[in-house]
């Protein structure tokens, strides 16, 4: 796409504002179509649809191949809600991909070790492993290939290698000290020889393919019974057998220093990976304007996408213009109306009452929208029909999590979506188990120790996840699998992407470029859970005049680096002429979208 293209685009549809120039094209084909936050994963994706697989078999290659790419922000034994477009059944489902607390996570046992907040890094956080109970599951139900083919090219990039590039370096050299400090298991993962590798050195993590492989070698005993027997036998292999094994012996005699300033292991059991498998349920839906919109459960934070959509249907936004004074604030302040309620309502609904249906009402936007005063910010924390609570400040500073996180979308010639936002298991927060290769997550952190919270700790309870991939249909047809990391901002920013997309008819790459902005109003999901109300950051691509006329209506104006916010990836499938469009944001550099 032209540049020129780029300014007719924004110009025309967008309002008044300066353009957006991009230098990366939409990426078009017809046969299918991967985008990854690493370009490398994209290609496996790829090739998997040139092999005849659907986008499920794409997507499940891919995300293996990003826990080896990308093991800073996503590794194996993290989590990844997943959502897939069935084109055959017409029907879209929710893969959990959450792991619960173990069964040994009680608010009592923190309380009686004096811990009022759940640590965000060491052993003593870490929910059960999800993904690779998520991967297989999707793979098994879903998909059409066997594990060794989808598993293989993970499998070459850990044991033969792959290029060091400038972002992972980065951030092993920042946490460098750290791992020859207190986890010498990560030293010897990820500093080689004792140093940081060198961008454009082959980067080998032999440990991994070790793990990888035993699954793969699992499945191959069992290939006889047939493919989903196998897969479950691969499955079993993780949760029950040697690996397992490992993870529990590990988090159980290790004491390692972590946040809280003391020396702690992990509360996982034998049990708790025995009894775990990640379940399929029905996704969260609301309609904005004809458009079918599908999220996850209020186990995530799904569902706050649909409130902020709900609300700004009573307002004709396009007419706004993009990114004026008028819209921002609006969508900030829907924002915060939208985030007090995950944080009164949302949890685990196997544990908490969550009222969706209230909260996803037309008569409730109605209420909320009368909330919204168009020339003043709000400074409170506003959830509706529930006693308000001011958000914690966190001491020294605030800690705000926006990219540990990946994401990657999927479809193919036949229809079908996939949707999945990988993350947790990332290096700095987690000692590598020793022999597997890869570190814990450090999900638990997002537990409240207040037991009448909805999402107050318990055993077997998933924590709310931030994580949130998005799918959409239009005329009850596929149209576009999207999504971003970025903790809180994950449902900011990806909504910005949605309504550039279907409010301004921006095409994919201008609308996945276009400059960001959210708000960190209210209480962060990760352990301090800090917040600053009032607060909200704007990319610097935003006019001067724009922050200014912000800073009037009473917002407190933070502006970051000119392409500072998230990594947002897209898929648009035309149910009409068949053509599939992807596009990556330039955003953080190595995400692609590949196609044919």
């Amino acid at each position: 796409m032209a540049s020129g293209e780029s300014r007719d685009v924004l110009g025309i549809l967008a309002g008044p504002g300066p353009a957006v120039f991009t230098t990366r094209p939409v990426i078009m084909g017809t046969h299918g179509m991967v985008t990854s936050g690493h370009y490398l994963a994209s290609r496996i994706g790829l090739h998997v649809l040139e092999e005849g697989g659907n986008a499920v078999d794409a997507g499940v290659a891919t995300g293996f191949a990003l826990a080896v790419l990308e093991p800073y922000i996503y590794g194996i034994g993290g989590e990844v809600p997943i959502l897939i477009y069935l084109a055959d059944e017409k029907r879209v489902v929710c893969l959990s991909g959450q792991g619960p607390a173990p069964r040994k996570a009680t608010i009592e046992r923190f309380r009686k070790e004096g811990i009022d907040s759940i640590p965000g890094d060491g052993l003593l956080a870490a929910a059960v492993p999800d993904a690779v109970s998520t991967w297989i599951l999707a793979l098994s139900r879903f998909g059409t290939m066997r594990l060794s083919q989808v598993l293989s090219p993970a499998i070459e990039l850990a044991s033969q290698g792959f290029p060091m590039f400038d972002r992972l370096q980065g951030a092993i050299e920042r946490s460098a000290s750290q791992f020859q400090e207190a986890w010498p298991t990560s030293a010897r993962a990820y500093l080689p020889g004792g140093r940081v590798p060198a961008a454009g050195e082959l980067y080998v993590q032999r440990d991994l393919a070790g793990m990888f492989l035993r699954l793969v070698e699992a499945e191959h005993r069992e290939r006889k019974r047939g493919r989903r027997e196998a897969l479950q036998a691969a499955h079993d292999a993780f949760y029950k057998g040697e690996i397992a094994e490992r993870i529990v012996q590990f988090v159980q005699e290790s004491r390692l220093p972590d946040s809280t300033g003391r020396r702690n292991g992990g509360l996982i059991a034998k049990e708790d990976l025995q009894r775990h498998a990640t379940r399929i349920e029905e996704p969260v839906r609301g309609n904005y304007r004809g458009y079918d919109v599908f999220k996850c459960g209020p186990w995530s934070q799904g569902p706050v996408f649909l409130q902020q959509l709900r609300i700004l249907e009573g307002y004709d936004l396009a007419s706004m213009g993009h990114n004026s004074p008028e819209y921002i604030h609006l969508l900030i302040e829907a924002a915060k109306l939208a985030f007090a309620d995950r944080e009164t309502y949302y949890g685990d609904p196997d544990f908490a009452d969550v009222p969706l249906g209230v909260l996803l009402s037309g008569e409730y936007a109605v209420e909320r929208r009368r909330l919204i005063d168009p020339v003043r910010a709000s400074m409170e924390l506003r959830p509706g029909n529930a006693p308000a609570y001011a958000p914690r400040e966190k001491k020294g500073g605030l800690d705000i999590h926006k990219g540990d996180t990946t994401h990657l979308d999927a479809a193919d010639q036949w229809g079908n979506m996939l949707s999945a936002t990988p993350s947790g298991g990332w290096f700095r927060s987690s000692p590598v188990v020793e022999g597997l290769g890869f570190p814990l997550g450090t999900r638990l952190q997002m537990f409240s120790l207040d037991p009448g919270h909805p999402n107050s700790l318990q055993p077997g309870k998933r924590p709310r996840t931030t994580l949130t991939p998005s799918l959409a249909l239009k005329d009850g047809r596929p149209f576009m699998a999207f999504g971003t990391p970025g903790a809180d901002q994950q449902d900011q920013w990806s909504l910005q992407f949605f309504l550039n997309c279907v409010e301004f008819g921006m095409n994919l790459q201008v609308a996945v470029d276009a400059p960001t902005f959210h708000t960190s109003h209210f209480p962060s999901s990760f352990h301090p859970h800090g917040a600053q109300p009032g607060t909200m950051h704007v990319e610097g691509r935003i006019p001067e005049t724009t922050v200014s006329a912000l800073r009037e209506k009473g917002h407190t104006v933070e502006i970051g680096g000119e392409w500072s916010h998230g990594r947002v990836l897209g898929i648009r499938f035309d149910a009409d002429s068949g053509v599939i469009s992807g596009v990556a944001t330039a955003r953080l550099e190595t995400g692609y979208a590949m196609g044919w």
